[in-house]
C-alpha cells in the first residue's frame, strides 16, 4: 500500500516532478537572518528546495533524506548550479537515524515531524549556539489524505528541550496549503 512516508511513494513523486527545483520555503528565507554562519543538514531535504537556497547563500550543507530519487535530483540541481553539496539517505522513522550525522551549526528540518525522542537529543547534532529551525503543518492543519494527524508539528513536540534550547521566534501563518508553525530555536 502507498502511503506518505512510503519510500515508493516519494521516489515515484521525485521521478514525476519536472527539472526545475521549487522555491525554497518561505518561511526560511525570511528568517535566514537567525541562523549562524556556517554548516547545515537540511534533514528530509527531498530533492533539495531548501538546500540550494542555503548553499546560494554561503552555507555548507548536507541534505538526508530517505528517497534516492529525490537525493540524485538534488546532487544534480546543485552540480548545475556549481555547488557542493553532500547527502546522506537515511530512514528518519528510525530512532537513532541522525546520531551519527555529525555536528552542524544548523539543523532545518521543513515539512517533517521527527519523533519526540529524535527532537530531544538533536541538541547533540548541533555545535554551541546552533540554531535548530523547523517548519511545517501546524496543529490547526486540517487533515485530509495527504496531510495526516501524525504529521502535524505540535507544541508539545519541544516540551523536552527547554533546558538546552531558548526559542528565539514562533510564528503561525495560513496560505492556500494550509496552516503553518515554524519554530527557531538556539542551543544554549
Amino acid at each position: 500500500m502507498e502511503y506518505m512516508g512510503d519510500r515508493y511513494y516519494w521516489n515515484n513523486k521525485f521521478e514525476q516532478r519536472n527539472d526545475i527545483p521549487l522555491n525554497p520555503e518561505k518561511s526560511l528565507v525570511e528568517n535566514i537572518k537567525y541562523l549562524k554562519n556556517g554548516s547545515v543538514l537540511d534533514v528530509a531535504c527531498g530533492d533539495g528546495r531548501n538546500s540550494l537556497f542555503l548553499l546560494q547563500n554561503g552555507f555548507k550543507v548536507t541534505g538526508v533524506d530517505f528517497s534516492d530519487k529525490a537525493l540524485e535530483r538534488l546532487k544534480r540541481f546543485a552540480k548545475t548550479n556549481k555547488y557542493f553539496i553532500e547527502v546522506k539517505q537515511a530512514d528518519l522513522m528510525k530512532p537513532d537515524s541522525l546520531d551519527d550525522m555529525g555536528i552542524y551549526d544548523n539543523i532545518v528540518i521543513n515539512h517533517y515531524r521527527l519523533a519526540k525522542q529524535q527532537i530531544y537529543n538533536i541538541k547533540n547534532n548541533l555545535s554551541d549556539k546552533g540554531v535548530l529551525f523547523v517548519c511545517g503543518f501546524g496543529y490547526k492543519h486540517k487533515v485530509d489524505n495527504k496531510i495526516r494527524e501524525c504529521d502535524l508539528i505540535q507544541p508539545e513536540d519541544f516540551e523536552g528541550i527547554k533546558e538546552s534550547f531558548e526559542l528565539l521566534k514562533y510564528i503561525e501563518n495560513e496560505d492556500e496549503r494550509g496552516f503553518f508553525t515554524t519554530y527557531i530555536f538556539r542551543k544554549k
